[in-house]
């Protein structure tokens, strides 16, 4: 017989075991807690991607776009490898008891170029690991490598050198990200808009090389957090000054010259930098004017210049708190005054202000708050004898936002937070006077539009092999006469086959409540953002892609190859003859329809060793289709047509070579397929009427074919670059650039020319004619830093 045993005696006994028991999940050894912190280079700079593993227990992650981090671990004694490209490798040894925090300062490699494998590797198999999609992220020490035209580095042509991304044009920043338009690209600069990013009618961008730290380009797949624009997010951010020295830097080229200054505010607290840039166009044109001034046919050249600045401060409170403040202001001034009386003036430009902070409730959360101000105006006056005329137009917004990050253990990071902006609208000012009084007329359109958003989302590591991030975005946009709102749901995943091969797919629906009037492919000063009100209803997108990625050659290349398929609805055009200027019904000379592209991106890249670079592929159709409305035919009588940024093959090969210690040699190469246009079939004369030479030549009217009908010849460059670095410490260089090597004659635009006949003077025909932009330009920069 067996004797009865109580049973609060059995759940004693279960609990003195579950109490030893090392196998149990809360024992002290298999605890886990949350290792984070920020990456920094030894001036104070964020390193944004830069990677932090723990190689025993092969597990790592990488900084976001601020430099932060965080990394569950198991308790326990642990090696910490920091690495990024440029900056030497940086081990640490912790013995992880609870949440922990570990801020890096990583040193600059002294030989730029040549890292050692596990830094490039690293940065490489997170791309693997990542289940982001589309993205770019552009370092800018590779930037201030390539060849430039004239010597001025510009990010967005770099840009311009990835797979699905083409430029508007000859030597343009334009940026056309697969089948949408300029106005399609959400461009930040420390989480403040920027709505204009060119400088010079687009052969520049607004972007200051020496004060950018990272540039992030989503072409697919956005994350919850960004919105309110259909084809790409360029995420710039600016660097924050050196927190131990006062360093100078700066360069003198061949158009322009740059200037910065930065320093600690407080050694170990927070430090500054300021960075200016300015063209001299103007100079050497009011001299060659003043030299022909009294000169009889002699036609002054206008003048013309841009400049720019840029201030960031950052500050540390606290072990919790830090505060950033930005500041950015540019101008592009175009003037012209001839002998005759008559004077034109057109300036453009940006101004923009931003401030953050940034609080940690625990290593496991943060938040950042930031408040930021955006203006884009343009103006344009002239005068003749007594009379003068002014046109303009701008744009303002005062945005707050608050974004959260929460890392509950090693499977979730989730995100969320919120955006309010309010929108200004100078759709149009025009004013006319004279000196005598007799004439004194202006109109004013303004318009008002609030905008709003609410996101969530989750990075879920479902396991080793399967990571997936889903979110969603609730965004609004009122007017005084409309109200308009929308879900816009967000998912990626990504599927590791083996530790060198992943597959990825990713889902994007977003709106746009703002548009861009213009009449032509690419931005220009003059154009004009225009609320969604009345009949001009939000546009609306989405894309879906799948890819497939490859690390290969122990971990020194990473092969992507990414399929897309992107539609959208109530895409915006103009009717025939439409007025866009002071037109305070402007919503009326709207044409709306549908667009969609797909193509193929094949992308491989490598980041170590003494020569790295990537080549970059694109197979690409974009299609439109306007249907008639409103009284008008509609684009082609309703008929599919490819926008005249469409372009069938996109192919660029960039390699970077470091030579020795102080030679680095620089190649891009470009072939894109001709850009397409729309060129008259023939003309027939009228006879009689006003501008015909009467008993000579009829009245010649030509007949257009259907929009974007002809192609022009395929584009293609080669570029040339050498660095040489200078003094003793190598904190000089000499910059060389070949644009254009092989001088080929690219298409810019075609035109007519008139064919006569000798003896009569009698039109006989028409010739095309080609006109080219940039031949070879060499260009010489002296860059120093002090």
């Amino acid at each position: 017989m067996v004797a009865s045993f109580p049973a609060r005696y059995y759940l004693l006994i279960l609990l003195l075991w579950a109490l030893t028991s090392p196998r149990l999940a809360w024992s002290q050894e298999t605890r886990r807690f949350t290792l984070s912190g920020t990456v920094r280079g030894s001036r104070g700079e964020v390193l944004p991607g830069a990677s932090v593993a723990v190689p025993a227990l092969n597990t790592g992650t990488a900084a976001d776009s601020l430099g932060h981090f965080s990394l569950p671990l198991p308790a326990g004694r642990h090696q910490v490898v920091v690495a990024f490209v440029g900056y030497q490798q940086a081990t640490r040894e912790l013995n992880l008891t609870k949440n922990q925090r570990l801020n890096v300062d990583l040193q600059e490699s002294g030989n730029e170029l040549g890292e050692v494998v596990v830094e490039g590797s690293v940065t490489l198999e997170e791309k693997l690991k990542t289940t982001q999609m589309g993205v770019e992220r552009l370092s800018i020490r590779e930037a201030k490598l390539l060849p430039a035209l004239f010597g001025e580095v510009d990010i967005l042509k770099t840009l311009q050198l990835k797979p699905g991304v083409q430029s508007g044009g000859e030597g343009t920043s334009g940026l056309f990200v697969r089948g949408g338009s300029a106005d399609q690209n959400l461009v930040l600069l420390d989480n403040a808009l920027v709505y204009n990013p060119n400088h010079l009618f687009g052969l520049f961008s607004v972007f200051n090389s020496d004060a950018v730290q990272s540039v992030d380009l989503y072409k697919s797949g956005f994350p919850a957090q960004f919105g309110g624009r259909l084809s790409s997010v360029v995420d710039v951010k600016l660097r924050e000054g050196d927190r131990q020295h006062y360093v100078a830097t700066g360069g003198i080229g061949l158009i322009s010259s740059r200037l910065t200054y930065e320093g600690p505010i407080k050694q170990g607290k927070g430090s500054f930098i300021v960075s200016g840039r300015r063209t001299y166009f103007d100079i050497f044109t009011r001299a060659i004017n003043k030299a022909n001034e009294g000169k009889e046919d002699y036609s002054p050249i206008p003048d013309y210049y841009f400049y720019d600045f840029n201030a960031k401060a950052n500050y540390t409170l606290g072990d919790k708190d830090q505060v950033f403040l930005t500041t950015y202001l540019g101008r592009d001034v175009f003037g012209f005054a001839s002998t005759g009386g008559f004077d034109f003036n057109f300036s453009w430009g940006n101004t923009i202000g931003s401030l953050r902070w940034n609080h940690v409730f625990s290593p496991k959360l943060f938040v950042n708050t930031s408040v930021s101000v955006s203006n884009y105006k343009y103006n344009l006056t002239n005068r003749l004898d007594q009379f003068s005329f002014g046109l303009g137009s701008n744009i303002t917004d005062y945005s707050a936002r608050t974004d959260f990050e929460y890392t509950p253990n090693d499977r979730h990071v989730l995100k969320a937070g919120g955006l309010l902006t309010r929108h200004k609208f100078g759709v149009g000012r025009l004013d006319a006077n004279s000196t005598d009084g007799r004439v004194n007329f202006g109109s004013d359109v303004n318009y008002f539009g609030l905008e709003g958003a609410l996101y969530a989302s989750d990075n879920y590591k479902a396991s080793d092999k399967l990571q997936i991030e889903g979110g969603l975005r609730l965004t609004g946009f009122s007017t005084s006469t409309n109200q308009y709102g929308g879900l816009e749901p967000r998912a990626s995943a990504r599927y590791s086959l083996n530790d060198r091969t992943s597959l990825k797919a990713s889902y994007a629906l977003m709106y746009q409540y703002v548009h861009l009037v213009t009449n032509s492919g690419a931005s220009l000063p003059t154009d004009i953002w225009y609320p969604s009100r009345l009949s001009v209803e939000p546009q609306r997108s989405q894309q879906a892609s799948s890819g497939v990625s490859f690390l290969l050659g122990q971990g020194k290349y990473l092969l992507t190859n990414e399929l897309y398929y992107k539609w959208g609805q109530n895409q915006v055009d103009f009717r025939d003859g439409a007025q866009l200027f002071v037109n305070p019904e402007l919503d009326a000379e709207f044409i709306f329809g549908k667009s969609w592209s797909y193509g193929n991106e094949v992308y491989l890249e490598k980041k170590t060793g003494r020569t790295t670079g990537w080549i970059g592929y694109t197979l690409a159709w974009n299609w439109r289709n306007f249907q008639p409305q409103r009284g008008t035919n509609g684009v082609n009588n309703g008929a599919d047509f490819h926008p005249n940024y469409d372009r069938r093959h996109n192919l660029t090969v960039v390699v970077i070579h470091q030579l020795n210690a102080r030679i680095n040699l620089t190649a891009s190469f470009i072939y894109t397929s001709g850009s397409l246009t729309t060129l008259p079939l023939g003309r027939f004369g009228l006879q009689d009427i006003p501008g015909a030479r009467t008993g000579v030549d009829p009245r010649p009217v030509p007949i257009y074919p259907d929009r974007n009908s002809y192609q022009l010849i395929p584009y293609h460059r080669l570029d040339l670059g050498m660095v040489y670095k200078i003094g003793t410490r190598r904190n000089q260089d000499l910059t060389l650039s070949i644009y254009n090597a092989y001088n080929r004659r690219n298409a810019y635009f075609v035109f007519f020319d008139t064919v006569r006949d000798k003896a009569t003077d009698r039109t006989i025909g028409f010739r095309a004619r080609q006109v080219s932009l940039f031949p070879v330009i060499p260009s010489l920069t002296y860059n120093f830093r002090f």
